[in-house]
């Protein structure tokens, strides 16, 4: 697996338990998904994400968009 590929599984992860969260507990949960968004949106034009980098770490190898 890929930094790519670990980047998308996350965040669509972080997307769907921030859903089931604003469903059940609060709907201030919604604000993880803008966050997650926002961040999807800003590494798209920077290159720069900080679970890409934590993925690093962890010794996945590179992919197309994050190095």
């Amino acid at each position: 697996m890929s930094i790519d590929q670990a980047v998308q599984i996350f965040a669509g992860f972080m997307i769907l338990v921030s859903l089931v969260l604003a469903y059940y507990v609060s709907n201030w949960w919604v604000l993880l998904t803008i966050v997650v968004a926002l961040n999807l949106i800003q590494s798209a034009f920077t290159g720069i994400c900080p679970a890409a980098a934590v993925f690093k770490r962890l010794g996945l190898k590179t992919g197309a968009v994050f190095r």
